[in-house]
């Protein structure tokens, strides 16, 4: 279900979450109600992970973005999996370390770069762990991801949409132009990219 929480932060987890087509967004919750993205993660990875190799506790809250399909496996078990097949737990140590990168670059990101950047970057990156270039998502949604205001958001979105790039109606964006948004995107997009693909290809060797 879209906005769910799979896991709240300091919580035991229990169950770890495969995305099939579901988005799911790692969150830090402040005292004012705001929440701030730390990184996001779909089709190419797992939430909750890091509880079948080293810790039981969120440092997160994981939030479903986009809803769809996901499935669900208790600690214990995958635990048992892994110590069978190390080729699948150094998979899931990578995956561990592209979040904690993403995580990091998602930092660095909102400390320097423009909104109408970062916001093309996360469209881009959302798409792409939807696997569709529709998205069911709301602009107030989106600014908090981002951690910005709506009104920031919904004048970069009307930038893009009179560029061509995006088509917005309540609650849904259609990517139009992905070569152009890949074009506004800062260097975070591609950057978040490289670093899952290095991780993944040292986990095989």
């Amino acid at each position: 279900m879209q906005h769910a929480a799979l896991f709240e932060v300091r919580e035991l987890i229990t169950d770890i979450y495969f995305p099939i087509d579901a988005v799911i967004s790692l969150v830090v919750p402040l005292s004012s109600g705001e929440i701030i993205e730390t990184a996001m993660t779909g089709r190419d990875g797992v939430i909750g992970a890091g509880a079948a190799l080293n810790g039981r506790i969120s440092l997160n809250q994981a939030i479903v973005q986009i809803g769809g399909q996901i499935l669900r496996c208790a600690v214990e078990p995958l635990k048992n999996i892994l110590k069978e097949h190390p080729e699948i737990q150094a998979l899931i140590g990578a995956h561990e370390q592209a979040l904690f990168a993403q995580a990091q670059q998602s930092a660095a990101c909102n400390a320097t770069h423009a909104i109408e950047n970062r916001l093309a970057r996360w469209l881009l990156r959302a798409a792409d762990l939807h696997g569709s270039d529709e998205l069911p998502l709301t602009q107030e949604y989106i600014a908090q991801m981002l951690g910005v205001r709506r009104t920031s958001v919904t004048v970069v979105a009307r930038t893009l949409q009179e560029a061509g790039m995006i088509r917005y109606r309540r609650g849904h964006i259609k990517l139009l132009d992905i070569p152009a948004l890949q074009e506004t995107a800062c260097e975070c997009y591609q950057t978040i990219k490289l670093n899952y693909d290095a991780f993944l290809r040292a986990s095989n060797k």
